[in-house]
């Protein structure tokens, strides 16, 4: 390909750095982020491509010949699983290494990732009943434990949904949503849905626990980025210690 400009250089890195947002963003692990954006960069015509990734920051330096290195910086924050996004963000770093597209195409693409089907509300609801109610059980809950837990489980989702809407503080979210989950299992006990407090608010922490960030911050270790593994660790205890607070709490005042 033609050798870059200063400009076409800066606007190859703004993308390669956009699919490495979107891909932690949705959950991928620092070294997936790190080598799509580095091979990005190097089809691109980059002869050496330096790139630190964190949970919370990305920082790209580009070198092409004949013009100054190219370096850019992004502050992360609201990380999603969303493994859908993620495989579409690999296939397309797959396709930006075998043909090269300008960017016209890069911007298209990536619009048509960041406006692809999400899971509609009615359906996370869904999964927040089936997922309390089917670990209610699980754990030794009976019948009516599993009903109350599920539907506890709904009303989880609406308070989180509202919660997430005046504040982005991930452990604030998370000592409400647990206390109040908490309370509910109390109650739900107390006027006779359920038996049993503990079955019933069992199947709600299963949809607060950070089980995803807690395999990625082993997975992050065992592959030699450190830092990121013992911060993804470190804010994954804090979010279980968060959690069990609040339905301690919420056992306490029963």
């Amino acid at each position: 390909m033609a050798a870059l400009t200063k400009n076409d250089a800066e606007k190859y890195l703004f993308y390669a750095m956009e699919i490495g947002e979107m891909m932690l963003t949705s959950g991928a692990e620092v070294g997936r982020v790190e080598d799509s954006i580095r091979r990005i960069c190097m089809a691109y015509g980059a002869r050496r491509v330096d790139v630190f990734t964190i949970t919370s920051s990305i920082v790209t330096t580009m070198y092409v010949d004949d013009i100054p290195p190219c370096t850019q910086t992004r502050r992360v924050s609201g990380i999603q699983n969303n493994l859908l996004a993620l495989d579409e963000l690999n296939q397309l770093s797959r396709d930006i290494c075998r043909s090269q597209p300008d960017h016209k195409e890069l911007e298209h693409s990536l619009n048509r990732i960041k406006s692809g089907k999400r899971y509609p509300f009615h359906t996370q609801l869904l999964t927040n009943a089936l997922t309390s109610g089917c670990f209610s059980v699980f754990f030794g809950g009976s019948w009516m434990d599993m009903i109350a837990s599920a539907i506890i489980g709904v009303l989880l989702k609406f308070f989180e949904a509202a919660l997430k809407r005046g504040s982005s503080n991930g452990l604030i979210v998370a000592l409400l949503c647990s206390s109040f989950g908490g309370l509910l299992s109390n109650l739900a006990v107390f006027v006779g849905l359920g038996h049993n407090a503990d079955m019933i608010s069992i199947g709600n922490i299963m949809l607060l626990i950070p089980g995803v960030a807690f395999t990625n911050s082993l997975r992050d270790m065992f592959s030699g980025d450190i830092i990121t593994g013992l911060v993804r660790f470190i804010e994954s205890v804090l979010l279980a210690m968060t959690i069990a607070l609040g339905f301690t709490f919420a056992n306490f005042l029963f």
